[in-house]
Formats: C-alpha cells, structure tokens, sequence
C-alpha cells in the first residue's frame, strides 16, 4: 500500500513539474500573469500537455501491447501518428486569432514597407512637383510616410543612406509573441524523442523487474514443492525401501537422479534461460524418481522426441504441469493413469500433459496451485506472444496443451 501510495505521489508531482516547464520557459513570464493569454504559451502549454498524455499512451498501451508482442510496425505507425498529432493539434486548439497586446503595432509594422533610399528621393521630388504646382510647401503629399514618424522599433528597418538594397520582398519581422504562425509545430521533435525513450524504457525496466520477480517466487515455489520434507521422505523412503530388499541399482539411481535435481535446481534455475537438454534432463530425473517411489500403482507412459541441441529454454517452465498430473493423478486405490509427451520441431517445442482425475491421498495438494499459477504468470511475461497455452478438463480427465516458440 505505502508503494503504491508513493508511486501515485511520484507520478503526480513528476506531471506537474513537467507541465510546469512551458512557463518557466516563457520569454514572457510575469508576476501578473498576462502571459498565459498570449497564444504562443497557450500552444506550448498545450503541446507539453500533450506530451505528457503521450508518455502514459506509450508506458500503459502502446509498449506492453505492440512492442513486447512484437508487433513493431504497427507500433511505429502509431508513434509517427502521435508525433503528427501532437505538432497539428496545438495549433488547431488554441483560438485562430493569434494577435495579442502588441498586434496593432505590428500591423502597422507590417503595412510599412521599409524604405530605401531611393523611395525617400523619389517621395522629395514630389514635393517639390507639387509645390511648384501651388501646394503649400511645407505639406507633403498623399501617401508620403515621414521616416521620423516611425517609432524606434520601425525605423530600424529603414537602411542607412549609401546602403544598397535588393529587390524582392521585404526582411521578415521579428513579430514577438503576441503572433503565432498558422503552419504546424514540428520544432518539439526533440522533447517527443525524450518522452518517447524515457517512458519505453521506463516500462522495459519495469518489466524485467516484473519476470526477476515471478522468477524468484518460481524457485522458491520450486524449492519448496521439490526439496520439501515431504517429498524428501517419500525419496528417502522409496530409496531406503530398494536397499533393504537389496536392490542396489534402483538405490543408486534414485541417489544419483535426486541429487541432479537438487543442483539444477540450486544452481541452473537462476539463469534466466538454460540448455533444453538440462531441462529435458531435469523433467526426467523427476519422473524416474516418482516410478521408483509410486513402484505399478501408476499406467506411466514418458515420450520425448526432435532435437533438443543448441536450444535454450527458460529453467523450470515445465515442470510444474507435469508435477501437478502426479499431484491430481494418482491414488495407489484406484486407476491412475499418467500420459507425458515432448516433441521438439525446428523451434518449437510440443508438450501434452494428460492424467485421469481421482481422490488424491494428499487433499492439501489440491489446493496448493502456487507453482502452477507462477508457471503460467512466468510464461506471459518470458513468451509473450510466442507460446500457446491450453488447459482441457472434464469430470474424468486433466488435459494441459503447452506450444513454446524456443526462437
């Protein structure tokens, strides 16, 4: 509760410190505030806010459901799609007329065209036509703009005398930011690349966090389902039978094929993936301890075909559904009936898992479905989108289908 309670705090104040920045950034923040009138901000704030909706997009949709599913390009397309959005929309948002305070001078400013040096002698030879035409001298004529009538900021745009001007159209204005332009904001490329990288790696991170987690409660579920008192006994016990009726060879094997299980176990399951052969070799040490143990009570039939060399395969991910058929499948009182198969073909790896149903000795263990529960948890987050699941079960018979993509 208290994570959770601190998560929720770091994400609220991390949204208001990101949605604070387009006012620290402003070149016209003030203490009075007049500034979030003025279009230009009103277009960033807007495109931050954006921004910031586009991080959750990405961390609680686009990432878990496209990328780690594989499904890139679709996921681009929506990243280009978003990124369209967000420079479009501010624009479209925020009101059309994008004058503000200083518009009227500005549209003055840009009614005037900058004058030359030789529109200021043509514009004095008209006064002198007109003057020798019976106009007072003193009044210049209909259309003539006085260059000292401009204030400072206009009449920096008219050029010192000797300067040499070009034909073509005017020097662009410096509009200030009472005036935003109508076409689209691509400039914010660079703030959508950090929200975009940093929320992906944000939920990347957490992911793997996520599988080191349900890892680690595998191989304690493991360690305590296979190294548990009560399955040591019943080796122990099974083993200790073969030697009083004096059978040595059943007695070394079960030695031998339960300390294997206990290295694997110890020291093969934290990788996060392991050579088939290893958990091929595992899957059947179990199985071959369980017929010592379960002796004729139990119809076993074990297959496993197709190469498993050069494969690697995460630890432990197959087992569980196998003890589980021992766990629900057998009673020494009635028909037990227990059908394994493993094909690998190419890279994929085929699985069935069949048992008929009884009254299990141990009623416990009907409950206990951690393992199977982490087993199938595990296989979401280390195979997404590249393993098939199936589980049949019926009045009389448990079936489990497992599809893996070992690729």
């Amino acid at each position: 509760m208290k994570n959770k309670t601190g998560l929720l705090i770091l994400h609220i104040t991390g949204c208001i410190a990101f949605l604070s920045l387009p006012v620290l950034l402003s070149p016209d923040v003030s203490w009075d505030f007049h500034f979030i009138k003025l279009p230009p901000f009103q277009e960033d704030f807007v495109s931050y806010t954006l921004l910031l909706l586009f991080f959750y997009l990405n961390y609680f949709l686009l990432v878990p459901r496209l990328y780690f599913k594989q499904k890139f390009l679709f996921y681009i397309f929506c990243i280009v799609a978003s990124y369209v959005a967000i420079a479009l929309l501010p624009h479209l948002i925020v009101p059309g007329n994008h004058g503000g305070p200083r518009s009227a001078f500005q549209a003055a400013v840009r009614a005037a065209a900058p004058l030359n040096s030789e529109d200021i002698e043509m514009q004095l030879r008209g006064i002198d036509s007109n003057t020798s035409e019976g106009q007072t001298r003193g009044t210049p004529p209909a259309g003539f703009r006085d260059p000292q009538a401009l204030n400072k900021d206009s009449a920096e745009l008219i050029p010192a005398q000797g300067h040499t001007t070009h034909p073509g159209p005017p020097p662009s204005v410096d509009r200030g930011p009472g005036f935003s332009s109508k076409k689209p904001r691509f400039e914010n490329l660079f703030q959508f690349m950090m929200v975009l990288v940093l929320s992906a790696m944000i939920r990347i991170n957490n992911r793997l966090k996520q599988i080191e987690k349900e890892k680690v409660n595998a191989e304690l579920s493991y360690l305590k389902a296979q190294i548990n008192p009560h399955f040591l006994f019943n080796t122990l016990n099974s083993i200790y039978s073969s030697a009083i009726d004096e059978n040595a060879d059943n007695t070394a094997a079960a030695v031998v094929k339960l300390s294997g299980m206990m290295r694997y176990v110890i020291s093969e399951s934290h990788h996060q993936y392991v050579p088939l052969e290893k958990e091929l070799s595992y899957v059947s040490d179990y199985i071959e301890l369980q017929k010592i143990r379960l002796g004729e009570t139990v119809h076993l039939d074990y297959t496993v075909s197709g190469n498993p060399a050069r494969k690697q395969i995460a630890p432990l991910i197959l087992i569980s559904f196998i003890e589980n058929a021992f766990k629900h499948g057998v009673n020494p009182e009635e028909d037990s009936s227990i059908d394994i198969e493993i094909t690998i073909d190419g890279d994929m790896l085929h699985m069935s898992v069949l048992n008929n149903k009884v009254n299990t000795v141990n009623g416990h263990a009907s409950k206990n479905n951690v393992g199977l529960e982490n087993t199938v948890g595990r296989l979401k987050l280390l195979y997404p989108s590249k393993h098939e699941l199936v589980i049949k079960e019926d009045e009389k018979e448990y079936m489990v289908l497992l599809k893996i993509n070992l690729q």
